[in-house]
């Protein structure tokens, strides 16, 4: 068995010994079986609303915890009964749902004492400070944010020791991070808040009070649960949409957005410049060092178009070492004044890169074509057309010595 099971286990064998202290034994009266009851209830069904991340090869489970308050209110043996039987019920609800870990059994028996020891902690912390915090204003309230304070750190502590032990954790700084980690004081005030009112109407067994209570909680609980799937849902929606339309190296769309593009824009009667643009003697530069030197270049031309975009631009990637500009609303002038100061940036510049433990800066240069036409319905001219004319262009740049601008103006008489 391993260190860190022996120390689960040892955890576990002192919520038992705590447990069964004569002193602070409860009465298994009628009114601690319906507390027992309806915590072990309302807890099953917060277990659906928890949160669940890994450290390694174990898991953390945030679920929402009414500990402190069960165990101010039945003491040691009452907090450990109740732990033992909501446990095991999560148990073989992983063990039906085919969710739980391998060595969910053994889980069960360390959630069941780390649980009691701090259900403990609650009882003996609050037994001990609450005649003097009814002296003074708010102190009921204030002294239960404390006993929230030090029983979820005290849950925390016994998880990093765990972690430590298992080897999950290396360092203090991983040890600080899993401590702090989603704990803030608004998190702590709002079990606090509960917890206190929960215990008041267990104490004065307003049943009604705590069955309304418990719903609320669960109903605002379940909302705010419902809303944050929607908008995971939505963040990996749209994530999986920008890489399904970004190039991965340059972060400029690609070609697939491109050709939804050209379709979205064929009917919009705008004036456009459609611009290809691609990197001079390209494949000379990967002969000459490595394709991770060309990424860089390729890279640094990408920024370079991005500079000079408008607002209403679109640039992508449209082949290896090509990109494409979409430049909107704006005369055949200033198109060519836009290509223009590209060129002018690029002249005398060269790009940083890593080659054989070395730095090196390599010079590049490109050529343009510029088609510029307006995308009207009632026109013979589509994007798509309009694409192939600017690549026809960006050829004969290549063809006149390259480093330049060849263009057409579709709307000239």
């Amino acid at each position: 068995m391993s260190k860190a099971r022996v120390f689960d286990l040892s955890l576990f064998a002192a919520s038992v010994a705590i447990a069964f202290i004569p002193k602070h034994a409860i009465a298994l009266d009628d009114t601690y079986i319906k507390a027992l009851v309806l915590y072990t209830i309302f807890s099953s069904f917060y277990f659906q609303l928890r949160i669940v991340t890994r450290s390694g090869n174990s898991t953390i489970d945030y679920a929402i915890s009414y500990t402190s308050s069960f165990g101010i209110f039945a003491g040691p043996l009452g907090t450990f009964l109740f732990e033992t039987v909501y446990r095991f019920i999560v148990f073989f609800y992983k063990k039906k749902t085919k969710t739980a870990d391998p060595g969910e059994f053994l889980d069960t028996f360390y959630n069941i004492g780390s649980f009691t020891l701090g259900g403990s902690a609650a009882y003996y912390l609050y037994t001990v400070l609450h005649p003097f915090a009814e002296r003074f204003p708010l102190g009921y309230w204030l002294l239960f944010l404390l006993v929230v304070c030090v029983t979820t750190l005290l849950s925390s502590t016994f998880l990093i020791i765990t972690f430590a032990i298992s080897g999950d954790i290396k360092t203090r700084k991983e040890a600080r991070h899993l401590l702090f980690r989603s704990r803030n004081l608004l998190d702590f005030s709002k079990v606090a808040l509960t917890n206190a009112l929960l215990l008041r109407l267990l104490q004065m067994e307003k049943w009604e009070m705590l069955i309304a209570l418990f719903l609320l909680n669960y109903i605002v609980s379940l909302s705010f649960y419902s809303k944050s799937q929607s908008a995971q849902h939505k963040y990996e929606r749209d994530k999986f949409e920008q890489m399904a339309y970004r190039d991965f190296l340059t972060g400029t769309y690609n070609r697939a957005h491109m050709d939804k593009m050209m379709k979205e824009l064929n009917q919009s009667g705008e004036y456009i410049g459609i611009v290809v643009a691609d990197i001079d003697r390209f494949k000379k530069i990967n002969d000459s060092y490595n394709h991770a030197v060309g990424d860089r270049v390729i890279i640094h031309f990408a920024d370079t178009l991005k500079k000079f975009l408008h607002e209403e631009d679109i640039l992508f990637r449209s082949g290896g070492e090509e990109f494409t500009l979409f430049l909107r609303n704006r005369s055949f002038e200033q198109c060519q004044a836009q290509i223009q100061d590209i060129l002018d940036s690029l002249h005398g510049h060269s790009v940083t890169a890593e080659f054989e433990d070395q730095v090196i800066s390599v010079p590049y240069s490109a050529s343009f074509g510029l088609y510029y036409y307006k995308a009207d319905p009632g026109q013979k001219t589509s994007m798509e057309k309009g694409y192939v004319y600017a690549d026809q262009l960006l050829l004969e740049s290549k063809k006149l010595g390259r480093n330049r601008l060849s263009y057409r103006n579709d709307l000239r008489p």
